[in-house]
């Protein structure tokens, strides 16, 4: 497998990602846009890309914050304060979801099909790029933030949408969920949402200790999620 950074541009800041894909493979394959969770690409999100790979997919980690800006899980203060700038600033946001779909494009190993997915800020990433009308097949979101400012812009939406939830997810309340739902329907989107039980926010992340009742990894809804993921992108990108 290839691995590395890659350091690209959205404007005059400088980002760094991270690429992945089965080198020994001939041909091109689907490729796969992945954000991150609040603490930026780190080894999470590099596990992750290493498990698409075994699926077949070439992936680019996008980088949101900037080189270097990379919040340690342990300091949440850190975490939320960096997400912030985005989440208010969503234009900006769009701006950096954006230029890694460039990236991911970029690849001599990626066919035409693209998708994305994300992790809780990441998730919320995928669904904003997609909100701005990007030529993508498919978003899967999972424990994903699902609030904007602009629903309206959800009538420029191409991709199909996926959105594994945990059902006692304190992060996204229902009243956010029922306004996702609605955005989606007023829309007109191809879009499922699936609320897993028993599930609070980051059940997929396996460095979040079980048992919480804000953030916990709970094995079955991981599990499940990643068998759903699968699913869906053999719906978009065939095989």
């Amino acid at each position: 497998m290839k691995a590395e950074a890659v350091d690209y541009k959205e404007g005059s800041t400088g980002l760094e990602g991270w690429v992945a894909y089965d080198d020994a493979k001939p041909g091109k394959r689907p490729g796969v846009l992945l954000f991150s969770d609040w603490t930026g690409v780190g080894d999470y999100a590099k596990k992750r890309a290493a498990m698409l790979v075994d699926l077949g997919y070439a992936v680019f980690c996008a980088d949101v914050y900037g080189k270097g800006v990379r919040p340690s899980g342990q300091d949440p203060q850190a975490c939320t304060a960096e997400m912030m700038k985005y989440l208010k600033d969503r234009p900006l946001l769009r701006s950096r979801a954006k230029a890694g779909l460039e990236q991911l494009k970029a690849l001599p190993v990626v066919d035409s099909k693209v998708g994305a997915i994300g992790y809780c800020f990441g998730g919320l990433c995928g669904l904003e790029l997609a909100r701005t009308g990007a030529d993508i097949a498919g978003i899967v979101g999972f424990h994903c933030n699902l609030n904007t400012p602009n629903p309206a812009d959800a009538k420029n939406i191409k991709a199909k949408v996926l959105v594994l939830n945990g059902a006692d997810d304190p992060v996204v309340p229902d009243s956010e969920t029922q306004a996702f739902e609605k955005e989606m329907r007023d829309a007109k989107v191809d879009w499922q949402l699936v609320r897993y039980g028993n599930t609070v926010h980051g059940y997929t992340q396996w460095y979040i200790p079980p048992g919480g009742n804000q953030a916990a990894y709970y094995e079955p809804s991981d599990k499940r999620s990643w068998v759903a993921m699968q699913s869906f992108f053999k719906e978009i990108f065939g095989g």
